[in-house]
C-alpha cells in the first residue's frame, strides 16, 4: 500500500507531510487526503515512488 510506504519515507526523511505532497505532485494536502481515505491513480502512484526512489538515491536515506 503506498500510504504506509509514505509514511515510512516521511519517518525516514523527517520530511513534513505537506512538502512532501508538494515536491511530489504538486498537492501540499496529499498525505492528509490519502491520511483520510484518498486513493490515489495508479499514475499518481508512480510518480510518488519516482519522488521517493530519486529523493533517496541522491540523499542517501535508507
Amino acid at each position: 500500500m503506498i500510504l504506509s510506504r509514505v509514511e515510512r519515507f516521511l519517518r525516514a526523511t523527517g520530511m513534513p507531510w505537506t512538502k512532501f505532497g508538494r515536491l511530489a505532485v504538486g498537492d501540499p494536502r496529499l498525505v492528509a487526503d490519502m491520511r483520510n481515505g484518498r486513493v490515489p491513480r495508479p499514475s499518481m502512484e508512480e510518480r510518488l515512488e519516482h519522488f521517493m526512489n530519486t529523493y533517496e538515491e541522491d540523499n542517501h536515506v535508507r
